[in-house]
């Protein structure tokens, strides 16, 4: 059997690695119009790659490597619903989540529910156990649970419109949910309980800790009942756990966790920025699909950041990828794309189950600038290996825009600056700065439900893209289960040794 690097358009994209050793980010940056030419839109997202250490024959190599891989036939079949999660033989079809009108009926029905749900939170009607009225959310959940819903009202904190407190409980340490609880009135919180499978340990384990904190807080015969909903395919073990059926809102087995925020595990989402916002936000992602749809290689978006991925890690050698928004409002952007990234992608076998030879996902990380700047941009700089960034602008800020002015002039500065460097030999080695790192200069018009929605859908499919050129499967997860059951083995013999 032919392996991925045995293949005519890998071994040409080797061949031509080589030959591009010697040619410089800043030879390829003077070539004229290079910026114009490096430079595609979609759906209202700008990718300018002129700062990656590539040409358009590097481009072609790729695109070449695309199709030996039959990345429109792996899209057509994601599109359509097909079992393309081959280890557990199901699809990954969380596109569906954001057709409008389109979508599956039960998609609809679901987001009917959720409207309902969150209009009742919005509006002060819904009551707890003794009559007064949620006036705090607590959103319990873990991975893609929590760090989508986390992430994405930390993102559009200016369009929260409910009169309403919001707290995240992820972690099963007991201190993360003790300090929420420390802030909540027992009578007005609302939990949110996000889990697929309602079997997690960690979630499961928060959702019984607060239920016996209202339990204890509550008068005698208070139902804490009323102080739930959730967002699960188990509704037998949720309503076990004392929920009310109406108050459990579907999730599909389709649906990875890490896809999920488009769900109605985005239900703390909906209730802070209201359904039509969050409307607005699903419609974002349907952009970004009909472009990653429709676009030609070359000039679409997602793919072309993923064939750049692909260049960099296999090609150029990068072992890790750095995220820099230089936007306050995505400051957790880059915890979010680690999961995204790193746990569909971070696999050694191939989809058939064989050893791969070649670098797959790489450990992805970041931060907001320019805090990050006054940080770890000195390795970035003047480090012993290259670090392949995105580089994240917003055009109009929503507040200074003088000083919105001198954030974006950094991040392009930084940019420059990677890919530039500084050599001159009149400075002392400690001041110079060796130049040619790549990095991609990802430009929003604003951030808004519908831009967001656009980004992160772009995020997606990159990743998406990247997995069918490396012949894995991008959709399960098995990598984090060994250690979960070695945490149930620990527990039981910690446990019997304490009786």
């Amino acid at each position: 059997m032919t392996t991925l690097t045995q293949t005519t358009a890998w071994r040409a994209l080797l061949s031509h690695a080589e030959t591009l050793k010697a040619t410089s980010l800043f030879e390829l940056l003077a070539a004229p119009e290079r910026q114009d030419r490096c430079r595609i839109r979609g759906a209202g997202i700008e990718l300018d790659w002129s700062r990656q250490r590539a040409t358009d024959e590097t481009i072609t190599l790729l695109a070449r490597l695309a199709d030996q891989q039959d990345w429109t036939g792996w899209r057509q079949r994601m599109f359509a619903g097909e079992r393309i999660n081959v280890t557990e033989n199901r699809p990954a079809w969380h596109v569906a989540l954001r057709r409008g009108a389109h979508a599956p009926e039960e998609v609809r029905a679901t987001l009917a529910a959720m409207r309902s749900v969150a209009d009742r939170q919005r509006n002060g009607l819904w009551k707890g156990a003794t009559g007064k009225t949620i006036a705090h959310v607590v959103h319990i959940g873990i991975g893609g649970s929590d760090l989508g819903p986390r992430m994405a009202l930390d993102a559009l904190d200016e369009f929260r419109d409910a009169p309403l407190k919001f707290d995240f409980a992820a972690n099963i340490d007991p201190a993360e949910l003790g300090r929420v609880l420390a802030r909540c009135d027992p009578e007005r919180t609302l939990f949110v309980v996000a889990s697929k499978t309602f079997t997690t340990q960690e979630t499961l384990t928060n959702a019984s800790a607060a239920r016996e904190w209202l339990l204890s807080k509550l008068p005698p015969g208070s139902d804490p009942g009323a102080h739930f909903i959730a967002s699960s395919a188990n509704v037998p073990a949720a309503q076990e756990f004392g929920l009310k059926a109406e108050n459990i809102l579907p999730i599909w087995d389709w649906v990875g966790g890490r896809y999920s925020i488009w769900s109605s595990v985005g239900i703390t989402l909906m209730i802070a920025i209201g359904p039509a916002r969050f409307d607005e936000f699903l419609a974002g992602a349907a952009e970004a699909d009909a472009h990653f749809l429709s676009a030609p290689l070359k000039e679409n978006v997602p793919a072309m950041m993923a064939l750049l991925g692909v260049w960099n890690i296999n090609f150029e050698g990068a072992r890790t990828h750095a995220v820099l928004p230089y936007y306050q409002p995505l400051a957790q952007l880059p915890a979010y794309l680690q999961q995204l990234e790193m746990e569909s992608n971070g696999k050694s076998v191939t989809r058939s189950g064989e050893p791969v030879d070649y670098a797959t996902a790489p450990i992805l990380w970041g931060a907001a600038g320019t805090v990050g700047q006054h940080s770890f941009y000195q390795l970035l700089h003047q480090g012993t290996s290259a670090v392949p960034a995105d580089i994240i602008i917003v055009r109009e800020g929503r507040y200074d825009p003088e000083r919105h002015t001198i954030l974006k002039a950094n991040g392009v500065a930084q940019a420059d600056a990677l890919a530039m460097g500084r050599d001159d030999a009149a400075l002392e080695p400690y001041r110079r700065y060796p130049g040619n790192r790549p990095s991609s200069v990802i430009t929003l018009e604003h951030l808004d439900p519908r831009t967001l929605g656009t980004l992160l859908a772009m995020y997606e499919h990159k990743v998406f893209v990247q997995g069918v050129l490396w012949d894995i499967d991008s959709f399960d997860q098995w990598g984090v289960e060994y250690g979960k059951q070695l945490a149930t083995q620990m527990l039981s013999r910690m446990k019997h040794k304490q009786n």
